[in-house]
Formats: C-alpha cells, sequence, structure tokens
C-alpha cells in the first residue's frame, strides 16, 4: 500500500473536494482508536500529498484514464474526462441549465476582470443599462454584492462568488484568461458626483464698542 492509493481512496470516497490540510488530517487520523493497527502514514506533510497528487495527475494523464484529477478553488476532486461527457450525461437527464447570453457573458467578464464594480461603472462600458443582466447573474449564483463603494450616494459594489470558480473551472482570479492585461487596460467609468462644499459661516457681527 503506497501513500498515492490511499490518497486515491480518500478522493474516491468523498463527496466533495478535498484540501490538503483536509487529505493529511484523514491519513494521519487513521488507527487512532485502534492501537492493534500502527498507521504507517502517521508522519505524512502537506508536502509528502502534494507530490503524491502530482503523480496521481500525471499517472492518470499516461494512463488515458476515464477521469482525472483536478484541482479546485476549494481543493483536489477526481472528475471524469470531458470526452465522455455524452455518455456520462446520460445519467443526468434533468434539463440543461440555461445558456449565459452575450449581454450576460459580457456584464459577467466585466465584473469578474474590475470587481468590486458599481452597476453605473458596468454600465458605462457597455452602454447600456444592466439592471435585468445584473439581477439575473445574482439569481444564477455568479454574482453577489460585495458592499458599497466610498464615493458620493454609496452604490453598491459587485463582485464574483466562489460558484462563478466552480462553474468555470478556475481555483481562483489569477487563472483568469489575461488577467493582468485585461485589469489594467483602460475602460470608461461612469462620471462621479463631486461632493457638497461644507457650508460657509458668516462670521459673527461685531459687537459695539461702549465708545461707539
Amino acid at each position: 500500500m503506497s501513500l498515492s492509493q490511499v490518497i486515491e481512496a480518500l478522493l474516491f470516497a468523498a463527496q466533495k473536494p478535498l484540501t490538503l490540510r483536509e487529505l493529511v488530517a484523514a491519513i494521519k487520523g487513521a488507527g487512532r482508536d485502534d492501537d492493534l493497527t500502527p498507521n504507517e502514514f502517521a508522519k505524512t506533510t502537506e508536502g509528502h500529498v502534494s507530490a503524491a497528487l502530482e503523480q496521481l495527475k500525471i499517472e492518470y494523464v499516461q494512463q488515458t484514464r476515464a477521469f482525472q484529477l483536478a484541482e479546485r478553488s476549494e481543493g483536489w476532486q477526481l472528475v471524469s474526462d470531458p470526452a465522455y461527457a455524452p455518455w456520462v450525461r446520460q445519467l443526468f437527464p434533468a434539463a440543461k441549465p440555461a445558456r449565459l447570453t452575450p449581454p450576460s457573458l459580457e456584464t459577467l467578464a466585466i465584473i469578474a476582470y474590475r470587481q468590486p464594480i458599481t452597476r453605473a461603472d458596468v454600465e458605462a462600458v457597455r452602454g447600456v443599462a444592466v439592471d435585468g443582466v445584473l439581477q439575473n447573474l445574482m439569481e444564477r449564483g455568479l454574482v453577489k454584492i460585495g458592499g458599497r463603494a466610498e464615493v458620493p450616494g454609496r452604490p453598491l459594489l459587485y463582485e464574483t462568488t466562489q460558484f462563478f470558480l466552480e462553474h468555470f473551472g478556475l481555483r481562483d482570479l489569477e487563472e483568469l484568461p489575461n488577467a493582468q492585461e485585461l485589469r489594467t487596460r483602460y475602460l470608461p467609468s461612469a462620471p462621479r458626483a463631486e461632493e457638497p462644499a461644507p457650508p460657509v459661516e458668516s462670521p459673527a457681527p461685531e459687537t459695539p464698542s461702549a465708545q461707539d
């Protein structure tokens, strides 16, 4: 029995992605309730697990297995190879979710690359109102309200969600295509209303002196 095989069993049995910390805890925790069965992997570290995961990932590709080892934003997971999607899909005959429309994809891309961002700034880039599109993206769990901007009026700020990363198979926002380039490219923004100037107090009238 090898560490890679133990990890493979854990990933196969798990109902969700597992982080390095969760894998190490499960590996080191085996045998604690049974002193008669020593745990040969009790000294396993995150470095050992990380190396074993990379080795498994390579082996699955070299052996052209029907599944892959994928690193998601929330951990590692065994997933079926996309090439087998037509057959795997037969196990899940539920209606397919509606595809994102071009306006929704464009709005989502602007938010993803420039988040947190106000609705007015998204509209300044697109040139049209996005109220309905924003609502749809929020209902689908791809966008959420992240706070308020520190500008006059305190408009809402929008940002992508954890489900956005899962939906597009990203570990983090740095995996967005051309992330650095597109984040620094100039985009028009909504004009900011100037804060009203504080009222100027009139000087107090001088009190007449006794000599006046």
